[in-house]
């Protein structure tokens, strides 16, 4: 009889070979799957059961991490938990319906909702120390200034996700039309999808095409060891040191967040931006739009009078 290790390990297989997702969704499969060992060791098929969830989310709230300077820290967000709950229930389902458990204990739990409290777009002032970070993190290197100011800005004035940023290629640029297309094979949503590009995109981006035209790599953004790809912990390390540097604590999903936002400012149609960001339904996209600030309502909430009522 197969452990629950071995099984894992077949559902991670049929997600990577025969659904086709992408690399960032099968290591978040993983890292969930590694620490749900962890907080319940030695757990056998038998034992799958709500009770055993719920010592799992219990330990995970519980559990002290180690973060920044030696600090210490106890719980976790609730979108955190929600995060664990979707992939967990994933698993859970495919041993169902392959009959290793006779039910996912998912189905009798109720799904929980997550708080967003935090502001998740960032700020003019914020946006711009980063960019005089990128100014001041080159070492020299022309065409490694040039191709960490197009990795901001496409960030930017395209809304991407890391991972379809860091999958874009040279014929994936259409200059002519100034279009960019994020392939269906990169893309989370699995669509393709066009995104217009900016002037002032497209002067970065020809600036950054001139400087590295020497290289072969299909990818856009190369590396600085090579003709190569970008590596994801280069990235890594570029946004760890841009931390520092520019003393504002962000992550590149932000600049996401910070495109929906500002698009919906200019645009105020919310249709448009789902098609944009690539969801599949527009309750996603409203997500993006949680923490939009009261000022930008203050407009709309004043044209209201009595004589304007229907």
């Amino acid at each position: 009889m197969k452990d629950i290790q071995q099984l894992f390990q077949e559902f991670i297989w049929e997600c990577e070979f025969s659904r086709k997702l992408r690399p960032e969704t099968l290591k978040g499969y993983r890292d969930m799957f590694g620490t749900f060992n962890k907080l319940v060791p030695d757990l056998q098929l038998t034992e799958i059961n709500t009770v055993t969830v719920t010592k799992f989310f219990k330990n995970l709230d519980e559990r002290k991490r180690i973060v920044g300077k030696g600090m210490i820290r106890i719980g976790v967000k609730k979108s955190t938990i929600v995060t664990y709950w979707s992939k967990l229930r994933c698993f859970f389902e495919w041993l169902e319906t392959r009959g290793h458990i006779p039910t996912n204990p998912f189905k009798l739990m109720r799904r929980p909702s997550p708080v967003y409290e935090e502001r998740q777009f960032l700020k003019k002032e914020e946006v711009e120390k980063i960019f005089t970070a990128v100014y001041l993190q080159h070492n020299n290197n022309l065409l490694i200034l040039k191709r960490n100011i197009l990795i901001f800005t496409i960030l930017l004035f395209c809304g991407l996700r890391k991972e379809e940023l860091m999958l874009l290629q040279i014929r994936d640029l259409d200059l002519e039309r100034k279009l960019l297309t994020v392939r269906s094979e990169t893309s989370k949503g699995g669509n393709t999808r066009c995104i217009p590009l900016t002037s002032q995109l497209m002067t970065v981006l020809k600036d950054y095409l001139q400087e590295r035209k020497k290289y072969t790599t299909s990818y856009l953004l190369v590396s600085s060891t090579g003709d190569k790809q970008l590596s994801y912990d280069g990235l890594k390390h570029l946004v760890t040191k841009l931390n520092r540097t520019s003393k504002v604590r962000f992550h590149l999903h932000q600049f996401r967040h910070t495109f929906a936002i500002n698009f919906l400012k200019q645009s105020h149609n919310v249709f448009k931006l789902k098609e944009l960001l690539g969801h599949k339904d527009i309750k996603m996209t409203a997500v993006y739009l949680r923490c939009l600030p009261v000022e930008e309502m203050r407009e709309d909430v004043e044209k209201m009078s009595i004589d304007s009522l229907i």
